[in-house]
């Protein structure tokens, strides 16, 4: 049976052999969603184009590598874990100095592509940009998420996830949420669902058993998932042994209460046997 949700396994092209630095957008227009979804492989001292979004704001994550992001004239360094917000109409560009190929996932949003965004190419970054001294951010949004706190979310709600932060949101000036979650063997996010936004979720690590709508579909490493609004979902770490890490973004929702979160119950015994994709 086909899923109802989309669910979009990039683990192959992350994974491929490559001596050049690649970017998709598995989550787009095309499966119903309002914002981009990207994932971008950067090669090591790949040196790429300076570029803005005149249409939308850019919301990224960087999980492998380390390197220094340009916003307009300044460099700042770079590292994992780093969520970054760039306005809309900033030039920008990421380069990665480590010695593996890096990967960012992101979020363009309100834009159902790439050409949505208002995108414009500015010169290829040379090695003299690198030699600008770097300094702290000056305009968008830079925290890493080693410095945000877990958030204390209710478990009568549902919410049975063993760290939960939100690097990204309305507490820094920001009308979208981007969310970390982890859940270690046995943890779950019961079935909820949002009325005011969309859902988009990434999974970076570990295996579990996902709830949309009628979907029961197992997701891993590698598994973009999209959750329209209104639509009741739940996650489930289906390992004895291993964590499952997410990373995801509220589309235009500031905060968990902006997303309209309504708790709809336990995950059964029979939700957790059926598969339908």
């Amino acid at each position: 049976m086909s899923l109802i949700h989309p669910l979009i396994d990039v683990k192959e092209f992350i994974e491929k052999n490559s001596c050049k630095s690649r970017f998709i957008t598995p989550i787009s227009g095309d499966q119903g969603s309002s914002t981009t979804a990207f994932c971008s492989v950067s090669m090591p001292h790949d040196l790429p184009h300076r570029h803005l979004h005149t249409s939308c704001d850019e919301i990224s994550i960087l999980i492998r590598g380390e390197g220094v992001y340009g916003l307009g004239d300044q460099r700042i360094s770079a590292r994992v874990g780093d969520c970054r917000v760039v306005p809309k109409g900033a030039e920008h560009f990421f380069i990665n100095e480590s010695g593996e190929p890096s990967l960012m996932i992101g979020f363009f949003v309100g834009a159902e592509d790439v050409a949505a965004t208002g995108i414009a190419y500015g010169d290829l970054v040379t090695k003299d940009d690198l030699a600008t001294l770097r300094s702290e951010q000056d305009g968008g949004i830079l925290i890493n998420l080693g410095d945000v706190q877990p958030e204390n979310m209710d478990q009568g709600d549902g919410w049975l996830i063993t760290d939960f932060r939100l690097p990204i949101s309305t507490r820094n000036g920001c009308s979208s949420t981007l969310f970390r979650a982890r859940f270690m063997p046995g943890a779950v996010h019961k079935k909820h669902r949002h009325e005011n936004c969309d859902e988009i979720y990434y999974i970076i690590s570990g295996r579990g058993l996902a709830g949309a709508g009628s979907d029961r579909v197992e997701v891993r490493g590698g598994h973009f998932h999209f959750i329209h609004k209104g639509v009741e979902h739940w996650l489930h770490n289906l390992s004895d042994t291993e964590p499952i890490e997410v990373v995801g973004l509220y589309c235009g929702a500031g905060s968990v209460a902006d997303t309209g979160y309504v708790y709809m119950g336990d995950v059964t015994p029979d939700d957790l046997k059926a598969r339908t994709g």
